[in-house]
């Protein structure tokens, strides 16, 4: 079914029936060109029937069947009438003009970031109309989706933080964009932000990780389109950017080399391409964006003056591609740029602008599917919807850009790459796993306390009375022994037992333990600064003598030494919000 050529009539654009009613202060699709009470028909003259979605004929609408049985059906009330598009002309009545004017003002825009890509899906939703339903079909077959196994099955709707990597590609697909040089690649992980949105919705932080990054690729499991599985061969001590696209990888892969580094589960990825940045750009009117000094790179055919500029199409993908015109010329200064370019859009996206306009949100949500391709845990407009709508409840005041802290790669004599500074790295990886905001966020903004966090609460058991097997999924060699010797001697917890390695290594330590045993739980918790996130609860009470089971991981760093991570980030880290404009240097 054609959305776009549904109900067309006369010079309407399909995108101008979005209607917006004053007495629910939502839009709502309009397919008829007819007046808010005046009971004539969609396309011409009364009675004149329609066909909707599958086929079946509308009843022909009289003024008796019509506008006077919805007076006599009680309080329901008429949608307004459809707006042509001729300079001058207001179809309105006298009522729905001063409708209009009684509507109650909409909540600050200010309260609904969007992501630059999902976000501009929450409208397609529209209870009741089957013209959103022809919307639907159409946006849905916009979108390309790839399976990537466990990698990517968490319901968005779920508790718990939401961890969403975004993906910018280097691949040259798309009208232009062979002239780009590298032509037929099956292109990188070229642009990585990690976008951690906390459990109570009220803050965010977007990781950027550097291409050049010198990291491990693990073994990843692939699905090929006849339906088997293949599994790709980990690489040590490789480029992060090879994570996508080389030896037959996809994007699951690149989401297990993030959580390799930073010990998060990613839960869903969004990929674009070149096309993304300069159809979205264009389609949300315009980026705004400022440089302090005129660029004119030859690369990135990048070419303007100084000063404020709204830039789209070719002149954003330049922008955001320009390497060698920005600080000192490396990639790390590049995504300074890409973060100031991303956070103008979003606050595009979210501005009265953009979310009171039907025609740009039509045109937005179309671009933004073509160019998207996701996970198939949210690959259908209904799951970005919700996708969209948890997104939209963070302030755009509390999203924090951070690049993750990096050195020079030493193995080499002139840097071309760059490694992990893991005393910097560390804390704020921990701080995300610990879902601790990076901004000061005004606890009036939270919605609800964080229900992991609540686990804490409550009495203590005595060190004596704890009971605890200990195994090693961690780096540490030794650290089971060393855990339970630390626990007898120095905590007096004589009840702890070493169990050796664990089957599989952990990226985060987790102690599991039973209803009855949860006092044990937090006292074992406060010894070994454990965090909230690290204890998980089994639904059945343990039997009398039944021991807790402790699995270091990845952040164990030795007896004695906290888990819990700090409270506010590592000093001297690269950080911009997301609510600032700032200028590229």
């Amino acid at each position: 079914m054609d959305a776009q050529g549904r109900g067309r009539a006369d010079d309407i654009d399909p995108a101008d029936q979005w209607v917006l009613n004053p007495h629910t202060g939502n839009y709502e699709l309009r397919l008829d060109n007819s007046g808010g009470a005046s009971g004539g028909s969609a396309a011409g003259s009364p009675g004149t029937s329609r066909t909707r979605p599958g086929g079946r004929r509308a009843t022909p609408r009289t003024a008796e069947t019509g506008a006077g049985a919805r007076r006599t059906a009680g309080p329901r009330r008429e949608v307004p009438s459809q707006r042509g598009r001729h300079p001058g002309k207001d179809s309105r009545t006298p009522e729905t003009a001063a409708g209009r004017r009684k509507r109650r003002p909409q909540k600050s825009g200010r309260k609904k970031a969007l992501l630059w890509t999902g976000g501009v899906m929450a409208f397609v939703v529209v209870a009741g109309s089957a013209g959103a339903y022809a919307l639907y079909q159409h946006f849905n077959g916009n979108l390309s989706t790839v399976d990537v196994g466990d990698a990517g099955n968490k319901d968005v709707l779920s508790d718990g933080p939401l961890n969403i990597l975004i993906i910018g590609t280097d691949k040259r697909t798309g009208k232009g964009n062979e002239g780009y040089g590298d032509k037929g690649s099956e292109g990188h992980a070229d642009t990585n932000i990690l976008f951690h949105v906390s459990e109570d919705r009220s803050n965010a932080t977007a990781l950027s990780i550097p291409r050049d990054l010198i990291t491990d690729i693990p073994d990843c499991t692939t699905k090929q389109s006849d339906g088997s599985e293949k599994v790709v061969p980990g690489t040590a001590n490789i480029r992060f950017n090879v994570s996508l696209g080389q030896s037959g990888r996809d994007p699951g892969c690149t989401m297990r080399t993030v959580k390799e580094i930073t010990g998060l589960q990613v839960d869903h990825f969004m990929m674009v391409d070149f096309n993304a940045v300069k159809e979205l750009s264009t389609a949300v009117g315009g980026v705004k964006v400022c440089l302090t000094k005129a660029v004119k790179d030859k690369d990135s055919h990048l070419d303007l003056p100084a000063g404020e500029h709204r830039i789209m199409g070719e002149d954003a993908l330049a922008f955001v591609r320009t390497r060698h015109s920005f600080g000192n010329e490396s990639d790390l200064d590049r995504i300074k740029v890409q973060q100031q370019f991303i956070g103008s859009m979003i606050r595009q996206m979210k501005s009265d602008d953009t979310l009171s306009s039907p025609p740009k949100l039509y045109k937005l949500a179309d671009a933004a599917t073509k160019a998207l391709t996701v996970d198939s845990g949210i690959g259908s407009v209904k799951k970005l919807t919700s996708l969209a709508q948890e997104l939209g409840k963070v302030n755009t005041e509390n999203i924090t850009f951070v690049t993750v802290p990096v050195v020079d790669n030493p193995a080499e004599r002139v840097a071309a790459t760059v490694v992990l500074d893991k005393g910097r790295s560390e804390p704020l990886f921990a701080m995300m796993r610990e879902d601790t905001s990076l901004t000061e966020v005004k606890e009036k903004e939270r919605t609800a306390k964080s229900k992991q966090q609540a686990v804490l609460t409550g009495p203590r058991a005595q060190p004596g009375e704890v009971r605890v097997d200990v195994l090693n999924g961690g780096n540490v060699p030794g650290g089971a022994q060393q855990t339970v010797s630390w626990l007898q001697n120095d905590k007096g917890v004589p009840k702890s037992t070493n169990k050796a390695n664990a089957p599989t290594k952990s990226p985060t330590t987790t102690l599991a333990y039973a209803p009855n045993q949860a006092d044990q739980a937090r006292a074992l918790a406060d010894m070994m600064g454990l965090p909230a996130t690290a204890l998980k609860q089994s639904g059945t009470d343990a039997e009398e003598l039944q021991p807790m089971v402790l699995t270091l991981g990845a952040d164990f760093k030795g007896a004695g030494v906290p888990i819990t991570g700090p409270k506010t980030a590592p000093k001297d880290i690269q950080k911009a919000s997301a609510d600032k404009a700032e200028c590229a240097k």
